[in-house]
């Protein structure tokens, strides 16, 4: 049995985004790239099945659409613990692209769980997970905390109101997993690290497809306003501008 992670990089939360190109694309000048913590977190949740499948699980693979600059990312993951690595060699343009090659990875390497991300943190257009179910025809799940392998099932669970949803679905399975699939992610040792560089890491090319969407502007957010501050004592001020300018009481 084999485990697929689609994986993603993703500007560092602290990076100062910038477009170029007209405002149509993002400027990656100087951006920290990391894996989209969501898949992060589903890579942490794959290792530990497949640490308690007692060998029932033979790997775990991540795979990613991305041109060579995603190697250093993928070599992150393969130093937190995944056995081998896929990188489609094109661009990541848009979900249906992406999909398409994700499944085309799935049916060549013939893996029976395939995990991915709620959504990626950059354009959180949370739509890869559902087309790729749609594509291979698998049992699948959205938004799923809790994981386990039972045997040849898969035992999830979901968060609803009030309460805790379970669920028993059959392989294969594609589950679309969000917060608490994982306590944390893993941080690579440096022995995990040393060994990633050795590990597998296989560039196939894309199949051909076209694309469904296409970026037509990005426009960043207004400035906010200049920070205004009241003394303890000026409760009276405050209120004022709260109620006369702000408009919020």
């Amino acid at each position: 049995m084999k485990i697929l992670v689609c994986i993603s990089e993703v500007p560092d939360t602290t990076t100062k985004i910038r477009f170029t190109d007209g405002n149509k694309a993002l400027d990656t000048a100087g951006i920290q790239w990391i894996i989209n913590p969501w898949d992060e977190l589903a890579l942490t949740r794959a290792l530990e099945i497949k640490e308690a499948s007692g060998g029932a699980v033979e790997a775990v693979t991540v795979a990613t659409v991305g041109a060579a600059q995603a190697e250093p990312t993928i070599r992150k993951a393969l130093a937190v613990g995944a056995d081998n690595a896929i990188r489609v060699d094109a661009p990541a343009t848009d979900a249906w692209y992406v999909a398409v090659q994700l499944a085309e990875v799935v049916k060549s390497g013939g893996f029976e769980i395939v995990m991915t991300g709620r959504d990626s943190a950059d354009y959180n257009g949370a739509s890869v997970g559902g087309m790729l179910a749609a594509l291979l025809d698998y049992n699948t799940l959205s938004s799923v905390s809790s994981m386990a392998l039972d045997g040849g099932k898969i035992i999830a669970g979901r968060e609803i109101d009030g309460g805790t949803e379970t669920l028993e679905a059959e392989l294969p399975f594609l589950a679309v997993v969000q917060k608490g699939i994982a306590i944390e992610p893993r941080i690579p040792a440096m022995r995990g690290i040393m060994m990633a560089r050795t590990k597998p890491l296989q560039v196939v090319p894309p199949v051909d497809t076209g694309c469904l969407t296409e970026n037509v502007e990005f426009e960043l957010p207004k400035s906010r306003g200049a920070c205004r501050k009241f003394a303890a004592d000026e409760v009276k001020a405050l209120v004022d501008v709260l109620h006369n300018e702000a408009k919020l009481i």
